[in-house]
């Protein structure tokens, strides 16, 4: 076994440093980014305009030769645009499916928070049940599917802040930052001629990827380790900062997540760590800070950070 997940370990490098000739210095957001595709979840990517949100997800796609589809969030969307319509053929006189951009393997959700919750909803069927209903008719989307959707920060003028049941629906929600000076310069040189993404091939197939997805389910999870996942998000629920804390639901997903990192560093059982680095990263937006927090300057990251240290580390380690 340790064999295979050596050679698992070269794919998933492989994978990121083919990713990495479209994103200089995002290597955390890009192994970040694959651990929830690999864990069956999806991305939500806030940061500012410009950042490179558009570029990974379609470097990602473009990496594992999946379908890739858009769909560019606007005031004026209607849930039909995202799940498609059924149109009426005169000629064969009956009503034909015509398919929306969420029938894609990747779907990138450009600037989700620009349009109506409405709209919004009709992401939620088809992210948490992976399939769409039209007209009473029952569609499954296609295997695999992976929304990665991008937001601006909601202080930005025209934007609807997500709902707490649709962000629950996100498996992590990332950041990417600003570039260093240096990596800014690379991203000069590497655009200056051919932009790398025209020219990016895959190196990973769809079958390929559905292995992966099926090996990381049975990633060892020991009983201490989810007895660690259960008080970390209990504790969310006590602590006097945090108004709303996380629920069940965050509990698999940082099972999940975990798994899914474990995975990616050539392991096929998880350790504390695993729990402890990507606990931030799964928990911070399904938490509603208390008025008192937000005025003190406490952002959910920090608080997260100081809970986690708090919370027992157990010492048995899942093999």
């Amino acid at each position: 076994m340790n064999q295979q997940m050596a050679k698992q370990q070269t794919k998933i490098n492989e994978l990121v440093e083919n990713i990495e000739k479209v994103m200089v210095g995002k290597r955390e957001a890009i192994e970040l980014t694959i651990v929830a595709l690999l864990a069956q979840g999806h991305v939500l990517l806030e940061d500012v305009p410009g950042v490179g949100k558009t570029m990974l997800v379609r470097a990602l796609a473009k990496s594992v030769d999946l379908q890739f589809s858009r769909i560019q969030f606007t005031p004026d969307l209607l849930p039909s645009d995202v799940t498609g319509v059924s149109i009426y053929n005169q000629k064969e006189m009956k009503f034909e499916f015509q398919p929306g951009p969420i029938m894609g393997n990747i779907v990138l959700a450009d600037e989700i928070n620009r349009t109506s919750p409405k709209t919004q909803s009709a992401l939620l069927e088809s992210m948490e049940e992976k399939h769409i209903t039209v007209d009473g008719v029952t569609m499954r989307l296609n295997d695999p599917f992976f929304v990665l959707a991008t937001q601006n920060p909601i202080e930005y003028e025209g934007t609807y802040p997500l709902p707490e049941a649709q962000l629950d629906r996100f498996l992590l929600k990332l950041k990417m930052g600003y570039p260093l000076k240096q990596e800014e310069i690379t991203m000069l040189d590497r655009t200056s001629n051919v932009h790398p993404i025209d020219t990016l091939t895959p190196v990973m197939t769809r079958e390929e990827l559905l292995e992966k997805q099926n090996e990381v389910r049975d990633v060892h999870v020991s009983d201490s380790i989810k007895k660690y996942i259960v008080e970390i998000v209990s504790n969310t629920r006590k602590n006097p900062l945090i108004q709303l804390g996380a629920s069940p639901r965050a509990s698999i997903a940082l099972m999940k997540a975990a798994q899914a990192y474990a995975y990616i560093h050539g392991r096929d059982y998880t350790v504390p760590d695993d729990v402890k680095y990507m606990a931030p990263h799964v928990l911070s937006h399904r938490l509603l800070l208390t008025s008192e927090a937000k005025f003190e300057g406490k952002t959910d990251k920090q608080i997260l950070e100081d809970l986690i240290k708090k919370t027992m580390i157990p010492i048995e380690r899942g093999s």
